[in-house]
């Protein structure tokens, strides 16, 4: 499936339209990832068990929007944007979203199936021909 956070697909041509389609997840802190964090506060640097927390959310968010895309028949999904809330004390949302599409690339026949054309029909048999006398 193709995923991007533009409004087209370069070298693709949107044919259908499916809707919208999100994704989301609730994560708490852990306890020992706060200790960590308290104490990396003191020193300064990347707070690595928070990020793999939210790198963890985004990719389960993003997993249940393309779930949800598949089950509306899209190829593709336009537009996706990502956005985090607090929902509690120590608790956020993760929310991925975008536009569930069929895309085809450019130049190919339509993906829909074109009616197909009955077969002709055999020619008529020919008469015997009469005989001829000598």
């Amino acid at each position: 499936m193709l995923i991007v956070n533009t409004e087209t697909i370069p070298g693709h041509e949107i044919v259908a339209l499916k809707g919208l389609v999100q994704g989301n997840t609730i994560r708490a802190k852990h306890l020992g990832r706060d200790i960590g964090a308290g104490l990396k506060n003191l020193v300064g640097g990347e707070l690595t068990g928070y990020t793999e927390l939210l790198t963890e959310s985004r990719r389960q968010a993003l997993e249940r929007m393309i779930a949800q895309a598949s089950q509306l028949g899209a190829n593709a999904v336009v537009n996706v944007r990502f956005t985090t809330s607090s929902v509690a004390a120590g608790a956020a949302e993760l929310y991925a979203y975008g536009t569930a599409v069929v895309a085809q690339p450019v130049g190919q026949a339509d993906a829909v199936p074109q009616a197909v054309a009955a077969p002709e029909a055999p020619p008529a048999p020919t008469p015997p021909s009469a005989p001829t006398q000598v």
